[in-house]
């Protein structure tokens, strides 16, 4: 399957998934939308493994690997307004660490990172690239809820 796969014309429901190498996303949509799954090399034998609210992958994309800093900015309000801090390293409960249940926009200066919408890396996950994000939108949130966020480290 190509990096940048539509999974729809294959199938209509991913029941089991094994990633022989890299990191990838999966998403519950075609063109990078719906809910998104974020899986390492390994055997995902159910959705339930990867996470999954439901057995539906309608598209996929590899993540690049990065080398070198970490760094991204959160604020409490949209287009980068409020209070913001900046993290480059893992968060488990963005609450304990920043204070706000809500990150309206963002800016990730450096690497890839994955948000959830729960502390300790649980709930829907948002796949983050460098860049900005003036709401919560932008990254295909819900909602701007996010509980906690790690970075996508080299070991995939």
């Amino acid at each position: 399957m190509s990096a940048a796969a539509t999974v729809l014309t294959y199938f209509s429901h991913c029941n089991s998934v094994r990633v022989e190498s890299g990191c990838w996303m999966m998403y519950e949509r075609p063109n990078y939308t719906g809910y998104q799954y974020f899986v390492r090399r390994g055997e995902y034998p159910d959705y339930q493994r990867w996470m999954g609210f439901n057995g539906s992958v309608r598209s996929c994309r590899t993540i690049p690997q990065h080398r070198g800093s970490y760094r991204m900015r959160v604020y409490e309000r949209p287009e980068f307004g409020g209070q913001s801090m900046e993290f480059m390293d893992d968060c488990e409960s963005v609450y304990d660490r920043f204070r706000y249940q809500d990150i309206h926009s963002c800016n990730v200066m450096d690497g890839y990172w994955i948000m959830y919408e729960q502390p300790n890396y649980r709930g829907r996950q948002y796949f983050m690239r460098p860049g900005e994000y003036r709401r919560y939108s932008d990254w295909g949130g819900m909602s701007s809820r996010i509980g906690s966020f790690r970075r996508i480290m080299d070991s995939c």
